[in-house]
């Protein structure tokens, strides 16, 4: 999730609503900051400039996020404002400082009082997510029940609210939001997947299982809903089917993070049999 939400923070001051990837798809090539809306204080920049500086602290906040940071301190201090505490915030994340970042975040949205809201709402859809990265889903859920206050009924923000919701294990909330997007939209990968997952935090294995199934008919390797699928399987007690699930992401995707899951519940499996809790997705999924 860090790289991933890194090269999605160079989207936020572009424009409208929730910038930050959803888990099962990538980032692509996100658009970089063009400033007319958002100017600095002081003498007058140019504005090409500015997008320069700009696009390249974002590509070192991805690559050396320790250079980024020097960078967006010295462009501050030249009086970079808003893009330049965006990149020092995405910087902070490259380097693991998660906390220092959604307050950050935070902050910047808050400073945007000029900024069209959607705007705003992306920002801190963006703070909700380094706050899940530092492990403090509340935050992450008011930064994102803020955000939707700017931008009411935006799917990505109310996807990335329940994933907040999820977090701090109220599944009931977390249903509610994604019911909202998959009715609008009842073909959004990621959505099927955590409502697949929240019901299975719930003890629903039926309606987990019909998410997760058309989930994989939109997206057959898709890594997350695979693992998801084990896990609901294993919870039936069908052992069998779980262990293709996990196989399957062990083969597909090698060397991750979700191949170690995947292959900690056929361990699991083995020695305990499919009657016992597994271990969720890892982060980022």
């Amino acid at each position: 999730m860090r790289r991933s939400l890194v090269a999605a923070l160079a989207a936020a001051l572009v424009g409208g609503g929730a910038a930050v990837a959803a888990p099962s798809q990538g980032t692509g090539d996100l658009p970089l900051l063009t400033t007319p809306e958002l100017p600095s204080p002081g003498p007058p920049h140019s504005a090409a400039a500015d997008a320069a500086t700009y696009e390249r602290c974002m590509t070192l906040a991805r690559d050396d996020p320790a250079a980024a940071k020097k960078l967006a301190e010295d462009w501050l201090k030249r009086g970079g404002f808003h893009p330049a505490e965006h990149c020092y915030a995405a910087a902070l994340i490259g380097l693991g400082d998660y906390r220092d970042a959604a307050g950050r975040l935070d902050a910047l949205a808050e400073a945007m009082t000029h900024a069209p809201a959607g705007l705003r709402a992306g920002v801190l859809d963006q703070a909700a997510q380094a706050w899940l990265l530092a492990g403090d889903a509340g935050r992450a859920y008011d930064d994102d029940s803020t955000a939707l206050s700017l931008d009411p009924g935006n799917a990505g923000l109310l996807v990335d609210r329940a994933e907040a919701a999820g977090a701090a294990r109220r599944y009931d909330e977390a249903i509610a939001d994604l019911d909202r997007v998959l009715k609008a939209d009842p073909k959004r990968l990621d959505a099927l997947i955590y409502r697949a997952t929240a019901y299975r935090e719930l003890g629903e294995p039926a309606p987990a299982l019909a998410d997760i199934d058309a989930a994989l008919q939109l997206a057959p390797d898709s890594i997350p809903a695979l693992l998801e699928r084990g896990n609901i399987l294993a919870i039936k007690g069908d052992a069998a089917g779980a262990r293709r699930a996990w196989e399957r992401v062990a083969a597909l995707a090698p060397e991750t993070a979700a191949a170690a899951a995947a292959k900690a519940n056929l361990a699991r499996l083995d020695l305990l049999g499919p009657d016992i809790p597994t271990p969720k997705p890892p982060p980022g999924r």
